[in-house]
């Protein structure tokens, strides 16, 4: 494959990528023109706000082509649409070396090892000996290794995350089976995958997109375990010994007379999501049913825990 590079200003980037994607091309990338050099410039705003410059001075635009499309045909269209009129000399082609890209995605994406007892494993990992053997799902062992078979790529979480990583941690420590579980906001499934290794015995695993619900019950299927996956207006009533949401500290604010009020007497509400910096705030929320602190903190996040007294 080949790629067509071009040199374009500022006001000119969205709108030439734009037009190379119409043209035909795989892809586009657009990169700082002057990177390392003294003329590199840095490009960002503020986080949540919309950055006020959305390209460099010079921009190198990228374009990957398919095979068999002229590079010449994409720069007439451009001439043609008033976007841009290269000559030669503006623009040079650039081989793409062939490469195996998904057995190069997969060497990036190695078993994760959470806490003593859990390892989320990719598929490709399936049996690596540097994995410690999981523990036999028949026979009752407090201190058991458990595996969580969860791809890299795939979407609503993987298990990298410090949040993710906190709330399996606490699961691990503080199920010791026959538990009913409420995961709201489940994502991949994996806090409610986690659950039902560690022993709980009826999860409920509970999201707001559909495509989370279906990727719930995959990985469900994949990890050959049982859950109830569904979108919130199914979940029926009901409270659980141990309740679990793993979103944002906004969404958890506004969630919880619902969250608190699914905990049964003496349950467990575990919340993550949250920056250090929050936890007050989320625990004040939940302050008329009880009391939530924090519980570990990792990497600037932590998780908040609370026992429902009455």
């Amino acid at each position: 494959m080949r790629e067509l590079v071009l040199i374009c200003p500022e006001a000119q980037a969205e709108a030439l990528s734009d037009a190379l994607l119409e043209a035909g091309v795989l892809s586009v990338s657009v990169e700082d023109a002057d990177g390392d050099t003294e003329n590199e410039s840095p490009l960002f705003g503020e986080p949540g706000m919309e950055p006020q410059v959305h390209a460099w001075n010079r921009n190198r635009v990228v374009a990957l082509l398919p095979d068999g499309l002229d590079p010449r045909q994409i720069l007439e269209q451009l001439r043609d649409a008033g976007v841009a009129d290269y000559q030669d000399g503006q623009w040079f082609l650039q081989d793409v070396p062939d490469a195996d890209w998904v057995r190069l995605t997969q060497s990036q994406f190695g078993p994760i090892q959470v806490g003593e007892r859990i390892w989320i494993v990719p598929s490709w990992h399936r049996g690596d000996p540097d994995v410690p053997v999981a523990a036999d799902r028949q026979i009752a062992d407090e201190k058991g290794i458990i595996h969580i078979e969860l791809d890299p790529g795939l979407a609503f979480g993987t298990g990298s995350h410090p949040t993710t990583h906190l709330c399996l941690e606490w699961l691990a420590e503080n199920l010791h089976g026959n538990e009913t579980l409420l995961d709201y906001g489940c994502g991949s499934g994996i806090l409610a995958i986690a659950a039902r290794l560690l022993g709980a015995t009826s999860v409920h695993a509970v999201d707001i997109d559909e495509q989370a619900v279906q990727s719930s019950r995959y990985n469900a299927k994949v990890n050959r375990v049982e859950l109830l996956a569904m979108l919130p207006d199914e979940l029926p009533a009901g409270q659980s010994q141990v309740v679990v949401a793993n979103i944002l500290s906004n969404p958890l604010k506004v969630l919880a007379p619902m969250l608190a009020n699914r905990v049964l007497p003496g349950g467990h509400l575990v919340l993550s999501g949250v920056l250090e910096r929050q936890a007050d705030d989320v625990a004040q929320a939940y302050a008329p049913w009880l009391t939530m602190n924090v519980w570990r903190a990792r990497e600037g996040w932590v998780c908040l825990h609370g026992q429902r007294t009455g």
